[in-house]
């Protein structure tokens, strides 16, 4: 329990909330003729690399612990966001709301997402600040 109080619970949730950037520049590009995967493929890298450095230069206190809970978040977000936008550009509901048991591996997905993300930060903690370890730094 002592590790959730310690997490810099605002940073996770912009860090979560900052990757629905990706679903909705796959929604926006969807029909421009550009490489919709591709594009997707790099926007995962991309918010990939902001969460490691994010929680690699923040001195979060528990970086693996912080980046599933981003995943997680990141999730959440994605489940709300497809809940409300799919109905307003497809005109019916569409997504993990419409078949619940789609929610648990998406969450378990992103949650792992997170992890590794949290593993890089570990890797930018390492080449910053000579260390590997779990707890905060400067403490």
């Amino acid at each position: 329990m002592k590790y959730f109080r310690e997490l810099k619970w605002p940073l996770l949730i912009i860090l979560g909330l900052l990757g629905l950037v990706r679903p909705v520049a796959r929604i926006a590009l969807e029909n421009s003729g550009l490489p919709t995967p591709a594009i997707a493929l790099g926007m995962t890298v991309l918010v990939t690399l902001v969460w490691a450095l994010a929680l690699g230069l923040s001195r979060s206190a528990n970086p693996l612990l912080s980046g599933g809970i981003v995943g997680v978040i990141y999730a959440l977000g994605a489940i709300i966001l497809s809940g409300v936008l799919s109905p307003i550009l497809l005109g019916h509901l569409e997504g993990p709301l419409v078949q619940p048991l789609a929610i648990i591996p998406m969450l378990v997905t992103n949650a792992v997402w997170g992890v590794i993300a949290g593993g890089l930060a570990l890797l930018v903690r390492r080449l910053r600040w000579g260390t590997w370890t779990l707890n905060r730094l400067g403490q």
